[in-house]
């Protein structure tokens, strides 16, 4: 006998009721009723701007970016700014300094094909005459 059988088992398979449907529950919050200033105005959520200090340097978040606001004489944005034009354009020199040797090259080329086409016009002037 079978250990299935023994306990009142079947041995066809394992097939489980099926759950019944479950309602989805209405909301108890009235946030999706109150339009944006009703909700900033009862629940607070103007915070204002998120800044701090570390090590005695002033942060703040702005544009999507943390900025610093220390004592310099030029604002941290101009220096993003700067330094972002200053890869570009050394992104465009090692570009140009590319090109520029691949126009070398293209030169030593056709001058080496020059000298070798002269050298055999000079062999059929010699042949010829």
């Amino acid at each position: 006998m079978s250990f299935f059988k023994r306990f009142g088992g079947t041995t066809k398979g394992f097939s489980p009721k099926r759950p019944t449907a479950r309602k989805k529950a209405a909301s108890l919050s009235n946030l999706a009723t109150l339009d944006a200033t009703q909700r900033a105005q009862e629940f607070g959520l103007d915070f204002g701007q998120a800044q701090f200090n570390v090590s005695g340097t002033q942060l703040k978040f702005e544009d999507g970016e943390w900025q610093t606001e220390t004592g310099s004489s030029v604002p941290h944005r101009e220096v993003v700014k700067l330094r972002k034009d200053n890869q570009k354009i050394l992104d465009e020199n090692n570009m140009l300094k590319l090109k520029i040797d691949i126009l070398l090259d293209m030169l030593a080329e056709s001058t080496a094909e020059c000298r070798v086409l002269e050298k055999e016009k000079e062999v059929l002037r010699s042949y010829n005459s």
